[in-house]
């Protein structure tokens, strides 16, 4: 549905696993044949701040729901 991501992180100790779920908005995710997608560290980062990291744009502002 575009609202979860799931990043596998791995170095010499292991393996690790992260995963995010967004209450509002989509992660904009590029498309790929290969079913894996290797980003900077720049394009992780606004991935996971809800920013289209092809055309740099915020689609959702985040904020606080009390």
């Amino acid at each position: 549905s575009g609202k979860m991501v799931k990043i596998l992180w791995a170095d010499r100790d292991g393996l690790c696993l992260f995963a995010k779920r967004l209450e509002r908005g989509r992660f904009v995710w590029p498309v790929t044949r290969e079913g894996k997608v290797h980003l900077t560290p720049a394009q992780l980062s606004m991935l996971l701040e809800g920013i289209a990291w092809q055309h740099p744009k915020r689609t959702e502002r985040p904020g606080i729901r009390i």
